[in-house]
């Protein structure tokens, strides 16, 4: 099985649960087998009264988890055309509802977010109690060049950004260091690569009978403090002004012209966003901006819910199979895209990217 799970003894009996993503071929790409056993291991360990904390992390040195497995998804998609396929309509109920998990866990739950941290990863890292990032860190949202969106709670973190950031990194998929994900309060501590084992050591040495949230506090700090000469340059707030002039804008029409104006930039972090972009799914870009948009009045649960009717309806659209295709299946990098021109994605197209496509209730209805 691709997630391995195990329990260790600390010195007062207390038990600490290890879930690990074990498919570092495939850099820890999240398939539905993965995310059914590791859904529910973390609730069997949430109802476990001996169980005080659980560490979840990534097999292998190249990545935690570069998202979703999704090559499946997309010949699915192409065997149903029009349709949401049955293997679609469970892997995002299911996706979702465990990363809902994450961010509601009664625990402490620590994630070790170490080399690529995708997609789908990011839906699990971002949920943690403890998000823990290294130096090799890359998190990145790149939607956009398959023709879906950011999902995976996305919305919600992405419009929490400060000024114009999520949009920008939703629009061109631009990777995030370590310094970025602590500074826009996407992770909370930074680690060595080799400072693993010794934090879990010393796990298993706290008194998880009283003053366990101080405890824990003391010991990150403790451990982060050794770790700080590793941190790498602040990529993306030393630029945010940038950015918020440049996407001061009134429409995702405008958002990527202005974007696209960076092309060719002398600052090559905002060249190679630009290019980013400009080979990615048009449909993409005005779906990034209306989620965006949306989640700022949601709840969690709210953002959850319309991110899954977001995503059946990407994979009744054209985009999501032709992204994958390119990409990832005959990788040819040469997208078709059915339109490839943002100003052509017809208004009906983006809305119905938000109806309703079950039904009756609500498929994540209990999530609220």
């Amino acid at each position: 099985m691709a997630v391995q799970c195990e329990e260790l003894t600390g010195v007062d009996g207390a038990r600490i649960g290890i879930a690990t993503l074990d498919a570092a071929k495939a850099l820890n790409a999240l398939s539905l087998p993965m995310i059914e056993v590791l859904d529910q291991q973390l609730a069997q360990w949430a109802d476990n009264p001996d169980i005080v904390c659980v560490l979840l992390r990534g097999n292998g040195p190249k990545a935690f988890c570069a998202g979703g497995e999704v090559r499946s998804l997309a010949q699915a998609c192409r065997d149903h055309p029009g349709q949401v396929p049955p293997l679609a309509a469970q892997f995002f109920a299911d996706e979702y509802r465990l990363d809902y998990r994450l961010h509601t866990y009664p625990k402490p739950l620590l994630c070790w977010g170490h080399g690529h941290v995708l997609g789908g990863g990011m839906g699990l890292l971002q949920g943690a109690n403890v998000r823990i990032v290294t130096p090799s860190t890359r998190m990145a949202m790149p939607e956009i060049s398959i023709g879906l969106y950011p999902d995976v709670g996305a919305s919600w973190f992405l419009a929490r950004l400060p000024g114009k950031l999520g949009l920008f990194l939703g629009l061109t998929g631009a990777p995030i260091n370590a310094t970025d994900a602590l500074e826009l309060g996407l992770a909370d501590r930074f680690l060595g690569e080799s400072q693993q084992e010794e934090l879990l050591d010393d796990l298993l040495q706290l008194n998880w009978q009283e003053q366990t949230a101080l405890q824990l506090n003391s010991l990150l700090k403790a451990q982060q403090h050794g770790a700080q000469g590793e941190l790498p340059e602040a990529q993306w707030l030393p630029r945010r002004k940038q950015i918020d002039a440049l996407l001061d804008v009134a429409d995702p029409v405008c958002a990527w012209r202005a974007i696209a104006q960076w092309r060719n930039h002398a600052d090559p972090l905002l060249a190679k966003a630009a290019k980013t972009m400009l080979e990615g799914c048009p449909l993409t870009a005005h779906l990034v901006w209306q989620q965006i948009q949306r989640a700022r009045h949601l709840s969690l649960a709210q953002v959850f819910q319309m991110e899954y009717a977001m995503s059946l309806n990407c994979c009744r659209h054209p985009e999501f199979g032709e992204g994958v295709r390119a990409r990832l299946i005959d990788k040819d990098q040469q997208p078709r895209w059915h339109w490839a021109d943002i100003a052509q994605v017809p208004t009906a197209v983006i809305n119905a990217h938000f109806a309703k496509v079950w039904e009756g209730r609500h498929p994540l209805a209990d999530l609220a």
